[in-house]
């Protein structure tokens, strides 16, 4: 699945679904910019943001995706997003060990939906079943922030995942995490690229807050 768009001021603009990721390409007079982005970490329901379509990760974070709405034509404009919703759907289930069959389908047609509301939010946080962490994607999260990124600007996350990863079930160091990457800034669509665990042990929230 491809998209190409053009735009008088924006230059030029490809979009191709490959396997697990959707490769990005800009290219303007004065500039030209590549990047991937992991499919796995997309919210599937984009946001609409003046004459853009955004794709946001599952966290707090600047548009990881951003399609000019309608261009080059509605019809090819339509496809292409239904495709990339569908499959940051499926990409998002099979890292999370959730499968097409695994829960009866009106359940499965409404996973993303919010759970019921309870008049107790303690009744709320006790009956919310959350998945606990993994202490071997907190390892291999870490191994690719290290790999990757600059140490030294992510010090603060990396030690965060470092101190859950000792103790998964501390909620000190859940918040700590939290707080790191919301103070990533614009370095969070990277930090998601390279270590998408940390997009999904945010958006599951093992603690049920």
């Amino acid at each position: 699945m491809k998209l190409v768009q053009k735009h008088f001021l924006k230059g030029k603009r490809e979009f191709e679904i490959v396997d697990d990721a959707v490769s990005v390409r800009l290219k303007s007079a004065f500039k030209e910019k590549e990047l991937t982005v992991m499919l796995k970490i997309l919210n599937p329901e984009p946001v609409v943001n003046g004459p853009f379509l955004e794709f946001h990760s599952r966290v707090k974070c600047d548009p990881l995706v951003s399609l000019l709405i309608d261009k080059p034509n509605a019809e090819a404009f339509n496809v292409f997003v239904s495709q990339l919703k569908k499959r940051a759907r499926a990409e998002y289930n099979a890292f999370a060990g959730l499968r097409s069959g695994s829960m009866p389908a009106g359940l499965a047609a409404n996973v993303y939906e919010e759970p019921p509301e309870f008049d107790d939010p303690v009744q709320r946080r006790a009956d919310k079943k959350a998945k606990p962490v993994n202490v071997a994607n907190i390892n291999d999260a870490i191994q690719m922030l290290q790999r990757h990124l600059d140490a030294g600007e992510i010090a603060p996350l990396l030690s965060a995942l470092e101190a859950l990863g000792s103790n998964p079930e501390d909620e000190a160091s859940f918040d700590r995490l939290s707080e790191a990457f919301d103070a990533m800034g614009h370095r969070q669509g990277a930090v998601l690229t390279y270590a998408p665990y940390v997009s999904i042990l945010l958006s599951d929230d093992p603690f049920g807050y």
